[in-house]
């Protein structure tokens, strides 16, 4: 499996790029704020160094998956690996052999596109962090408002990675 570098740095990039749009007094700042019980006086008494810092470490962990789910050559790769005792050379001419040929011929293409990379990322969104969020909301007494803040920029955040890291081979 291939892994671009600058692909997982720039994805890495977007929770913060899309944060400062998303979380913008005039976009859903405002409402986030009042949904947290978050105060301007709160937010200024943080480590910013270490909050933006621990911010990036956490998108490129998040890049990184995002670069195995959105893009399946590290699951057909994975099989491969199993397949024939850990070397991922499978027996020329063989049927494992055919289906990776087969695989990297006709549809290893259509999962390098962004808006493959984006739909995967879109899933991973609402089949993760939505659970995640939602349950964290529930037991700490948050409002909708506020999970549809959250989740929202996360669905947004992760489609996008995705797709920067799908298309960007």
């Amino acid at each position: 499996m291939e892994i671009n570098l600058i692909a997982i740095i720039v994805a890495a990039l977007v929770p913060m790029a899309l944060g400062f749009i998303w979380y913008h007094s005039k976009v859903f700042g405002t409402v986030w704020m009042n949904a947290a019980g978050m105060t301007e006086e709160k937010i200024k008494s943080g480590n910013m160094a270490l909050i933006f810092g621990l911010s990036f470490l956490f998108s490129i962990m998040l890049a990184m998956e995002m670069n195995s789910v959105a893009i399946h050559d590290a699951f057909i790769y994975g099989a491969t690996y199993y397949a024939t005792n850990r070397t991922m050379q499978p027996e020329a001419g063989s049927e494992l052999a055919q289906w990776v040929e087969y695989y990297q011929n006709n549809l290893a293409a259509s999962n390098h596109t962004f808006a493959h990379g984006s739909f995967h990322g879109m899933l991973f969104g609402i089949f993760l962090a939505l659970p995640v969020m939602a349950t964290n909301a529930l037991f700490e007494r948050k409002s909708f408002k506020y999970v549809a803040v959250n989740v929202g920029y996360w669905i947004v955040c992760l489609a996008i990675m995705g797709g920067i890291v799908a298309a960007w081979r």
